[in-house]
């Protein structure tokens, strides 16, 4: 196939973007912004599924390769998708509409100019997923920090600007290094071209360093514990479409750089530090959940159990196990899924009762029945209960834990605990109990698109909780091939 479909879906949102920057909407209800970025969204979402339709499940290399000389032949613009790459790229044009239907409710001020910023977003986004060079991926990578940046800083709550510029400079200061990281590969091995890294391996000598340069930024944008932050202050300060942006997609950036680099690039010293992957881990599942009990506010209660869903994903990507890999991404699919809808629930009632504070409710589950049964189902996907998409990705990794270490296994399991006891907890006191606050009886259910964007959250939630089969067979070739290449560079090196 000639046609640049990847291309197409990189470029799709910054031409809606583009649109939507010369245009002025007359009547100044910003009618005109909303269509063009939602019609914008929801054609990139098609293409990505005409591109999952189209791709060949049974070969582990990568397609719909794109490669054009970019800066005088040094760089190449490449973009190429395989069986992991691909479903991240679906979820990115799956939650996009989803958060520009949100923001009727949500946003006021400056409308059109935040519809921009989610465009745009969505680009780097999908370019970060798709991109097979490594300045090509930097890029990418780094130019999604500029719209998120804004989202928080213009669109957040009081402190927005602390927010925003701790969630800045920590993801940026750790990405420094691996800028420097991916000059000292040209320089090694005179290119950036991931699929001839691949082929051509990198000397044992320079890996460990490699990996640290790599790994302090991925550890930043996952986030790893001790870094992590800056995440809870970004969730509480973002409106609710900057938050389901940055808990759906964002986060599993990183995930996909250590699948994608960590693994694929520096095996060897991946081997090294997988007992330093492994302590992260385990300390983020089980400090994390803890302190996630300890939250009043429900955004910073959702973000921590962010922290640690993804510590569930980092602990699976370095069992180097076929059932951990598979299970920490679908974990990450899961985890976009679940998490975009727990920060939505709560822009529910916060755009009704403007407070996050799990004390200012109880009672509503017989004032707003059709919310609370939707946040219920997310409550038990968000715990990893059987039947949802949670359990599938936990369940797997915890699988893939045990066979490369029962210690660490047994005490991330205790995360599986923990997590049911602060996101039943959270539920208790929300939906159930006495209604004290009177003024909660003035609440309305939710309006049609609110059910909308929750019902369109759930329905792949429930369909791969029961049949996860599309997802595993989707990655298995890919993450077969991934763990031979793996195995093969140690037995050589």
């Amino acid at each position: 196939m000639n046609f640049p479909i990847l291309s197409s879906l990189i470029l799709l949102p910054v031409i809606g973007a583009l649109f939507l920057f010369f245009t002025k909407d007359k009547n100044g209800n910003n009618l005109t912004a909303k269509y063009v970025s939602l019609f914008t969204t929801i054609v990139n979402f098609l293409i990505s599924i005409y591109l999952w339709i189209s791709f060949d499940q049974s070969t582990s290399s990568f397609q719909f390769v794109e490669d054009r000389e970019w800066i005088n032949g040094f760089i190449n613009y490449k973009v190429g998708v395989d069986g992991i790459s691909i479903l991240f790229i679906i979820l990115t044009t799956f939650i996009t509409p989803l958060c520009i239907i949100s923001v009727n409710n949500t946003i006021k001020v400056r409308l059109r100019d935040f519809l921009i910023a989610i465009l745009i977003m969505e680009s780097f986004m999908i370019g970060v997923f798709c991109a097979l060079d490594l300045v090509v991926f930097y890029l990418f990578f780094e130019a999604g920090l500029i719209p998120m940046f804004l989202i928080i800083g213009i669109w957040g709550g009081p402190k927005r600007v602390y927010s925003a510029f701790k969630f800045f400079l920590y993801t940026l200061l750790g990405s420094v290094l691996m800028l420097v990281a991916i000059i000292s590969i040209y320089w090694i091995s005179g290119t950036t071209d991931v699929m001839k890294l691949y082929e051509l391996g990198i000397d044992a000598k320079y890996q460990n360093l490699l990996w640290l340069a790599f790994f302090s930024s991925f550890a930043v944008k996952t986030p790893m514990w001790p870094v992590h932050t800056w995440l809870p202050d970004a969730h509480v300060e973002a409106p609710t479409a900057g938050s389901v942006l940055l808990a759906a997609i964002l986060l599993k950036m990183a995930g996909y750089g250590f699948i994608r680099f960590s693994l694929g690039l520096f095996p060897i010293a991946s081997e090294i530090f997988t007992p330093l992957i492994y302590t992260l881990s385990v300390i983020a599942i089980v400090f994390t959940s803890l302190i996630a009990l300890m939250q009043e506010d429900m955004k910073k209660l959702i973000a921590y159990s962010s922290v640690a869903h993804m510590g569930f994903v980092t602990l699976g990507i370095f069992t180097i196990q076929q059932q951990g890999i598979e299970g920490s991404i679908i974990q990450m699919i899961s985890h976009g899924l679940v998490s975009a809808a727990l920060f939505l629930c709560v822009g529910v009632i916060y755009d009704r009762m403007h407070s996050r504070l799990i004390s200012s409710y109880g009672g509503i589950v017989t004032i707003i029945p059709k919310y609370s049964v939707l946040f219920m189902l997310f409550t038990l996907a968000a715990l990893g209960l059987p039947g949802t998409s949670g359990f599938i990705g936990e369940f797997l990794i915890l699988m893939g834990a045990f066979k490369d270490n029962f210690l660490v296994a047994v005490i991330a399991s205790l995360g599986v605990i923990l997590g049911a006891a602060y996101m039943l907890w959270l539920y208790k006191r929300v939906v159930f109990g006495k209604l004290i606050n009177t003024d909660l009886t003035k609440m309305v259910d939710l309006n049609k698109s609110e059910y909308f964007i929750l019902t369109c959250l759930a329905v792949p939630t429930l369909f791969f909780g029961f049949y996860p089969d599309p997802l595993i067979n989707t990655i298995e070739v890919s993450v077969n091939d991934l763990i031979n290449t793996y195995n093969t560079n140690l037995i050589n090196k």
